[in-house]
């Protein structure tokens, strides 16, 4: 995963000891780019030190907060890239806590935006988003053009975030893109708790060997990215002019139920076991039934396309934790 086109250049990654941040800062290193990090470690975010544990002494690391202003912008000054990756991500938590969830998925990308617009005009963004702003799918597999209809407050304010990129893309001219993940997984993801996904509460149990739960019916169809897929994308988007003010949904050509990922993770692990249960009202008011991604647009514009194949990925991932679980159990 070495891309040349970053050796020599600085780059700035948000909510870099997060998952997908931390696994993008240790491609960027190893292309030779010099890596800065902010991450203010928010207890109940993905933050973890253990995931730059073996290249530590290779990134420079900032423990502050992305709605720091002064903070920013210094941090953003001489920078070549901003990978944007600091977000709020739980789904729930913004139905509980709806005004936190605003002021880091919103006024903290207008104070990234701001810091660029007047410290740094020429920089380049790569701002990651969510399929969740596309809400239950009017159409398979969802397109770029497919209407948004967040379910919940989290995807209101990541759509507002990808809207404040495009517009400072088109307004002040910063070089801005966004990607739209869906259900990331991999080493180095957050399992001290279980409000960020499914997949990491399956993993979770099956490698505990325990009993886990379904909310029903299973059957809903997903398209799963492995990391190492997700950081390529990165580097692509961040490399290729082609991609500023665009949107680019990733997937993945496997969707896979959320039953089957069970049973398959079951097996895999050869441990473990679930039960398929109704979900609560809550749960209920944001489930989006079947959703996977149509990614031909990436593909075409900039190569992208996944390689990594579930099983692959799950036996990756399953290796990982049971070699490194006392760093992310909590």
């Amino acid at each position: 995963m070495v891309h040349p086109t970053f050796k020599g250049k600085k780059a700035l990654i948000t909510g870099g000891l997060g998952f997908i941040g931390s696994n993008l800062a240790r491609a960027l290193v190893d292309s030779g780019a010099e890596v800065s990090i902010v991450d203010c470690l928010l207890p109940e975010g993905g933050g973890n030190l253990f995931n730059v544990d073996d290249f530590k002494s290779r990134v420079k690391i900032n423990t502050n907060d992305i709605r720091d202003a002064k903070i920013m912008e210094d941090l953003v000054r001489g920078q070549d890239m901003i990978f944007d990756l600091a977000a709020q991500v739980g789904h729930l938590e913004s139905m509980e806590d709806p005004f936190t969830d605003l002021d880091i998925n919103t006024r903290g990308q207008l104070v990234i935006l701001e810091a660029c617009r007047h410290f740094n005009p020429g920089v380049k963004i790569v701002f990651a988003s969510t399929r969740q702003i596309y809400g239950k799918a009017q159409y398979l597999p969802v397109d770029e053009k497919h209407p948004a209809n967040p379910p919940d407050i989290n995807g209101i304010h990541k759509l507002a975030g990808e809207n404040y990129h495009l517009l400072y893309n088109k307004a002040y001219g910063l070089k801005s893109c966004i990607l739209r993940l869906t259900n990331v997984y991999g080493p180095g993801q957050l399992m001290k708790h279980e409000k960020h996904g499914f997949i990491a509460r399956f993993i979770k149990s099956v490698i505990e060997g325990k009993s886990f739960d379904i909310y029903g019916p299973g059957t809903q169809l997903r398209d799963l990215n492995y990391i190492d897929d997700v950081v390529e994308a990165f580097l692509l988007a961040g490399e290729n002019e082609k991609s500023f003010g665009e949107v680019f949904n990733l997937g993945h050509p496997q969707p896979i139920s959320i039953l089957d990922t069970a049973k398959f993770l079951v097996e895999l692990a050869g441990q473990g076991s679930f039960k398929v249960i109704q979900p609560n009202s809550e749960r209920q008011k944001i489930d989006i039934g079947d959703y996977y991604g149509d990614f031909s647009k990436i593909e075409k514009t900039l190569g992208w396309r996944p390689n990594v194949s579930p099983k692959e990925g799950f036996k990756k991932t399953l290796e990982y934790y049971e070699k490194n679980k006392k760093h992310y159990w909590k």
